[in-house]
């Protein structure tokens, strides 16, 4: 049993064990291992444990931070949908935490697992090398057939869905570049006004967009873009919402967000897409508006939590207050 990493990973094999795992997501893959090193802020670096020839645990891991001073108190490593695990080779996946943990950067304040799938049976591994078990909940939609899915969906939500199109709001790919610039220009302008979260840079989104790494779905008027839905895809297996955005200054009846979201569902219905991962609903003891949102449109409530190790713990409680403390003021 010995580690690999980047390069050394054999390709066929890598694609192999994605193919087969229960736990496989886009963000996994070779795919993006390139894209979280195509833009500055991000870079990331694979992880393999191999044992005689076939690989039984594997991580890309993203290392990212803010620039400036709140760089300081930013750095992170993040493993989107958690890692590639085999349920029977628990010694595989300690072995891949051990690496990361002698591998991480010394300016990274906490290594953060974000589970997009029951890593239950594997709890005590990540428990044993350090990780803080935090409950944190998700939706998942069935897309496998359409009528079922629709009727899932809340009488409500479904009411501002029609009344939206009957206002001749349409949703549909992104076209071009320019476009994805756009969809940017109103992420920025709901996590700056709004949210007041960390957002990644420009390129991210439109590396992305070049990589062919999903679908952009964006959301028009008169024509103009009034929101839109960035969505990884991993054929045959899921969609994902990564980042969605609506215009707060259009008029009532529109509902960007909401034809946002149901234009994804019904993008993974019609291409063989069984699921739709909302990718998050917050924690279950902190009231979450947009839990309420993602709650209409019918999907399965889950919580897989994430897993946290902090390495540098004065940090990040300084971090974590600056973050509060700047919410609090906005509010």
């Amino acid at each position: 049993m010995r580690v690999i990493t980047d390069s050394n990973i054999p390709a066929g094999e890598w694609i192999r064990f994605i193919d087969g795992n229960v736990h496989a997501t886009p963000f996994q893959s070779p795919s993006f291992l390139r894209f979280f090193n195509s833009f500055g802020g991000f870079s990331a670096k694979s992880y393999a444990v191999e044992i005689e020839g076939l690989v039984k645990a594997l991580a890309v891991v993203t290392v990212q931070g803010e620039k400036g001073p709140a760089g300081l108190f930013s750095r992170r490593q993040i493993v989107y949908g958690g890692p590639l695990a085999d349920d029977n080779s628990p010694d595989a996946l300690d072995m891949l935490l051990k690496a990361m943990d002698v591998d991480a950067p010394g300016g990274v304040i906490y290594t953060e697992i974000r589970n997009l799938s029951d890593y239950s049976s594997l709890r005590d591994v990540f428990l044993s090398n350090g990780y803080e078990y935090v409950p944190y909940l998700n939706f998942r939609v069935d897309t496998r057939n359409r009528e079922t899915m629709t009727g899932r969906v809340s009488s409500s939500r479904l009411r501002q869905i029609r009344k939206a199109l009957q206002q001749s709001v349409t949703c549909s790919e992104a076209q071009d570049e320019v476009e994805v610039r756009q969809f940017y220009l109103l992420l920025k302008e709901l996590y700056g006004k709004k949210l007041h979260k960390p957002l990644p840079p420009e390129d991210f989104f439109v590396r992305f967009y070049e990589q062919d790494l999903g679908k952009y779905l964006l959301v028009r008027h008169e024509g103009q873009i009034i929101g839109g839905i960035m969505c990884p895809v991993l054929q045959g297996r899921a969609l994902y919402e990564f980042y969605i955005c609506g215009r707060d200054d259009v008029r009532d009846g529109l509902h960007p967000g909401a034809i946002a979201t149901w234009s994804a569902m019904e993008y993974a219905a019609g291409n063989n897409i069984p699921l739709f991962d909302f990718m998050g609903a917050g924690k279950p003891d902190e009231q979450y508006g947009v839990r309420d949102f993602k709650a209409r449109f019918g999907g399965e409530l889950v919580e897989y939590g994430r897993y946290l190790k902090i390495r540098k713990p004065l940090l990040y409680k300084t971090g974590k207050a600056a973050l509060k403390l700047m919410e609090r003021t906005v509010k």
